[in-house]
């Protein structure tokens, strides 16, 4: 197939839309480089957003760059360009974590660019859902949404589900015993709205739980703030797993893919959705996660899903802080 000549103010929608992607504490740990005589474009990690303690092997970094990754194919898909996509192409620099060829094509992977309005719309609700169960129908529909990208989506049963939140009550004590975790997880959250394009803005906490703990990361627990309200949270949450069979880079660059895939088309049925990162963080918990039963052998996100108040959009930094035009 010819090379498509691509402008760069053409890449610019593309790359706006990659990074509307989920990333752990809103991190945004990507980079894109755009090479138009090649039609390229290329997605690094960036190196300065890493989190020593709480993501040493630099897996949640791979699953945002995977999310980026699959709205990248999204837009792309909306916009009329088949995206031919390479994982960690280059042995020699393990920054480089795909390159993407663009190609106009007449055939429309419609699958994907369906997904496209849900991209801007997709927002962590760290607030309590309703207690309306979600049908059968849809959560098998995102079960074949984390297929489609080579992974596996769980729904645990109420026993599993009991496992999984008390792994991730385990996890909030054991972050409030370790300054070093609570200090990284200060420094990428912010009480005062509007003042930074990246982390997570006070107006994304969400309520404070009461009666105990709630299936949500609680990023006030560092940073009070003042008149933050209480609330109770669904007393027996829809809770998901995602995980994969292998744990290498490129399965975690897929992962985040099935992530964003799953995202996208519970936003797309009208569900609201948020992520519990923490058991996996700590290696001695994140074992635990998985069903010994099942085929998945690692457990990559804890989602919870359900029905209730759209969460806030969190800021991004713009494409021209992450975009060079090679």
């Amino acid at each position: 197939m010819p090379t498509t000549l691509l402008a760069p103010a053409t890449v610019v929608p593309l790359v706006e839309d990659a990074i509307a992607a989920p990333s752990m504490h809103n991190a945004q740990p990507w980079r894109f480089a755009f090479k138009p005589e090649a039609a390229l474009l290329e997605l690094y990690a960036d190196p300065d957003r890493t989190m020593p303690r709480s993501d040493p092997t630099l897996r949640a970094l791979h699953l945002g760059c995977g999310a980026a990754l699959l709205n990248l194919r999204v837009s792309a898909a909306f916009a009329g360009y088949e995206a031919a996509v390479e994982l960690l192409p280059d042995s020699k620099d393990p920054w480089l974590l795909a390159r993407v060829r663009l190609q106009s094509s007449t055939s429309t992977d419609w699958d994907l660019a369906t997904l496209h309005m849900a991209v801007r719309n997709r927002h962590s609700s760290r607030f309590p859902f309703t207690d309306e169960e979600i049908p059968a129908a849809l959560l098998d529909g995102l079960c074949a949404a984390a297929r489609i990208e080579g992974c596996h989506l769980l729904v645990p049963d109420a026993w599993h589900t009991d496992t999984l939140l008390s792994l991730v009550h385990d996890s909030e004590h054991r972050e409030e015993m370790d300054q070093a975790v609570r200090d990284e997880t200060s420094a990428w959250t912010d009480v005062e709205p509007e003042t930074r394009n990246d982390g997570i803005p006070a107006t994304a906490f969400g309520p404070r739980p009461t009666g105990g703990s709630a299936p949500v990361r609680d990023f006030g627990r560092s940073k009070p703030v003042p008149g933050r309200n209480w609330a109770t949270f669904e007393k027996n949450p829809c809770i998901a797993l995602l995980g994969t069979t292998g744990d290498a880079p490129r399965d975690w660059l897929q992962a985040g893919q099935a992530l964003e895939r799953v995202l996208l088309q519970a936003t797309a049925d009208g569900l609201v959705s948020s992520m519990t990162s923490q058991p996996l963080e700590w290696p001695e918990l994140r074992w635990a996660l998985r069903d010994p039963v099942t085929s998945m052998s690692y457990a990559q996100m804890v989602l919870r899903l359900g029905y209730g108040p759209q969460g806030p959009a969190t800021a991004r930094r713009p494409a021209s802080e992450v975009l060079d035009i090679i």
